[in-house]
């Protein structure tokens, strides 16, 4: 369909998956990608750069609260604890990597942790939903970085 954009191609192939579409193999390197993206976000929960963001979202409160991971005291408005957990993931640079440089499980995990902390317990995902939203969160990072022109010249700039 030729006027269709790139946009809404984009978004009709993300809105098209199904956890039926996860092969066993992306199942077990999704649950390694947490598993691994969870750990350095735990032990950057010991930075200075944590204990900093941490502090300052403390003057955000909102009816919808998540977790901050080590911290069950702690519970922000979900966009800052997502922040504040990705923060956590990244800060010691351990993190998983793709070339051209970004880190997908960084940006992806703490997101969709912290929505589904505000789902009504009626509500809540499965474990099989968690992996497709974090697949899709993964797929969208890259399809992103495909196309865009600054990550064309990363490799040079560096």
């Amino acid at each position: 369909f030729p006027s269709q954009t790139v946009t809404g191609n984009f978004a009709k192939v993300i809105h098209g998956l199904n956890a039926n579409q996860l092969t066993d193999q992306v199942i077990q390197r999704s649950k390694r990608m947490i598993l691994d993206t969870l750990g350095v976000g735990l032990l950057g929960t010991s930075t200075e750069v944590f204990h900093k963001v941490a502090q300052y979202s403390k003057i955000y409160s909102s009816d919808l609260s998540s977790t901050i991971w080590g911290h069950l005291d702690f519970r922000p408005p979900p966009l800052y604890a997502a922040f504040v957990n990705g923060v956590a993931v990244h800060s010691m640079d351990f993190d998983d990597t793709w070339h051209p440089a970004t880190h997908p499980s960084g940006a992806v995990l703490p997101a969709l942790i912290a929505l589904s902390e505000t789902f009504p317990q009626k509500k809540k995902i499965s474990g099989l939903d968690l992996l497709l939203a974090f697949n899709v969160g993964i797929e969208v990072q890259g399809r992103l970085l495909h196309f865009s022109r600054e990550a064309r010249n990363i490799p040079r700039r560096y």
